[in-house]
């Protein structure tokens, strides 16, 4: 009898579990349910990883003025350094997600995070050593550990936990926590250079937090090896499906064909999570110029009203895995976020930034766990998770090209009096979007039910974002019965299923030519001498 018995259903492979070479009781009798105290083990390790990785990415945009100044650069200049992470991410984040999906988040979060820590050497190497150059290559290296960490870690709670059943909540948990890493990484980096009297302190800070991740991996990989080895695999409730950590092979055709429900998500995020990275990266400046004030008082105004919304997350996650109204959730999301943005644009005083920063802090809460979440119950096969977040990561990420190079150029050439007068209306433009195509779906999915009851064919697509936990666990079979003609993976399932593969293969073909874009922004900004 071989070591390790499986269980195939449909493309996807589910492992059971290990069964010793001497002929044992099988998996059945020998195995047990995942309990909850190992479930909640889980979700500490990982926001303890996440933890960490969320202090080092806050810094360097709280750093903005201090490394413009160290490194005599300008806002052109530190747009292509930001960009340079970004950049790679979109080149190799797709590949990440499909590898993770075949070799498991654990074994991803593993090497990924070694990589991690020794860009952020680097990192802390070029700022030593005030090198503008150094420092862009420190940042691709930081990129290729992030790359298979940010799909890791949440490719890991997708196979523990169904949507609506802990998914969103564990999510949430996760995000509150990570942002409180980012209030505590934000608030204290100028405050360390100060102290210091030299600003690579931060950086070199930043890899001693590296040290502790890479210190909690390790525990975590060990921890994830010894549960495959003693517990079930976790089954969806409502469909049946059982959860997968790793698959047997590559699911390349699954990745082509995408629900359209999950495009609708991305259209979303597109908009509202590169309006809030974008702001995010200049805040602490803004701030500056708006309150009057100094790098460090600014920078604890900028972490107090962007990561005081930390309560919030884990309650979002909650009410998603009860009541469900995910699309909802989307429409407030937008709406405060564009409202932020309006004010943060029209309203230059005090009293104005400062209603700015704090309903974009409330707001932008929302959003995170929302979008994440529904991309994981859009699915119809939760196997390729993984490569439909990498999908995410690319888009946000070549968006944030453009955006970030974008808005350098026009900072670079606003006002010395006024430096954000050219930028804020970029602002405007993506939060309004995201706040149409919010609405767009809330009416794609109210007008999806008829009057008389009955519902259209798209109903079961975009319903499950709206589903409560007891819809959802009552209509399974109608999911089920939904996946056999647009989502089964297989072969002549009817020409309604042959127009979503078609309509997913167009929205996949216009998230490369997005990539591709991005990829001329960066090119652009090296080609003009931005990088020197």
């Amino acid at each position: 009898m071989s070591a390790e018995s499986q269980e195939q259903k449909g493309n996807s492979v589910v492992e059971v579990s290990s069964i010793p070479a001497d002929g044992s009781p099988n998996e059945d009798s020998t195995l047990v349910t995942v309990p909850l105290s190992f479930k909640l083990a889980s979700i500490l390790l990982v926001s303890a990883i996440g933890f960490g990785s969320s202090w080092s990415g806050g810094i360097t945009g709280a750093m903005k003025t201090t490394l413009k100044k160290g490194l005599k650069i300008n806002n052109t200049q530190f747009a292509l350094l930001e960009a340079s992470e970004d950049f790679m991410v979109t080149a190799l984040v797709l590949l990440s997600g499909v590898v993770t999906d075949r070799i498991g988040g654990a074994s991803a979060i593993l090497y990924g995070n070694v990589i991690y820590t020794v860009g952020s050497i680097l990192v802390a190497a070029a700022t030593t050593v005030r090198s503008y150059k150094f420092m862009i290559f420190g940042r691709v290296v930081l990129a290729l550990g992030d790359i298979a960490t940010q799909i890791a870690q949440y490719k890991i709670f997708s196979s523990w936990f169904p949507p609506s059943h802990g998914f969103a909540a564990t999510l949430g948990l996760e995000l509150g926590i990570g942002k409180i890493g980012g209030f505590v990484g934000k608030s204290t980096a100028n405050i360390i250079a100060k102290k210091t009297g030299d600003f690579s302190w931060v950086f070199w800070t930043a890899v001693f937090m590296n040290l502790f991740t890479n210190f909690m991996t390790v525990i975590f990989h060990f921890f994830t090896r010894y549960c495959k080895r003693t517990f079930k695999s976790t089954p969806d409730p409502a469909t049946g499906e059982e959860l997968t950590e790793k698959n047997k092979k590559f699911e390349l055709g699954k990745v082509l064909e995408l629900p359209w429900v999950f495009w609708g998500v991305m259209g979303f995020s597109l908009f509202e999570t590169s309006t809030a990275i974008v702001f995010q990266q200049n805040a602490t400046e803004l701030a500056q110029l708006r309150f009057g004030t100094d790098a460090v008082t600014a920078g604890w105004y900028t972490s107090v009203l962007q990561y005081a919304g930390f309560f919030v997350v884990p309650c979002v996650g909650i009410f998603i895995d009860l009541l469900g109204n995910r699309i909802t959730l989307m429409v407030v999301c937008g709406a405060g976020v564009f409202l932020s943005m309006c004010l943060a644009n029209w309203a230059t005083t005090t009293r104005g930034t400062a209603a700015a920063f704090g309903i974009y802090a409330v707001a932008y809460s929302f959003g995170p766990t929302t979008i994440i979440d529904s991309i994981r119950t859009s699915l119809w096969h939760s196997s390729v998770f993984g490569s439909a977040y990498a999908c995410k990561i690319t888009m946000n990420n070549a968006m944030n090209i453009i955006v970030r190079i974008l808005t350098g150029v026009l900072q670079d050439s606003s006002p010395a009096s006024d430096p954000y007068k050219k930028v804020t209306p970029v602002y405007v433009v993506l939060s309004v979007l995201s706040f149409v195509v919010s609405l767009t779906m809330l009416t794609l999915f109210l007008l999806s039910k008829t009057s008389m009851g009955k519902t259209s064919s798209i109903y079961v697509d975009i319903g499950r974002l709206q589903w409560t936990r007891k819809q959802r666990l009552t209509r399974g079979n109608l999911m089920n019965e939904r996946k056999l003609i647009v989502g089964g993976g297989e072969e002549g399932y009817g020409e309604q299923g042959s127009k979503m593969k078609r309509l997913s293969k167009i929205c996949f073909g216009a998230l490369m030519c997005l990539v591709l874009g991005s990829w001329v922004a960066y090119f652009w900004g090296v080609a003009t001498g931005n990088n020197e």
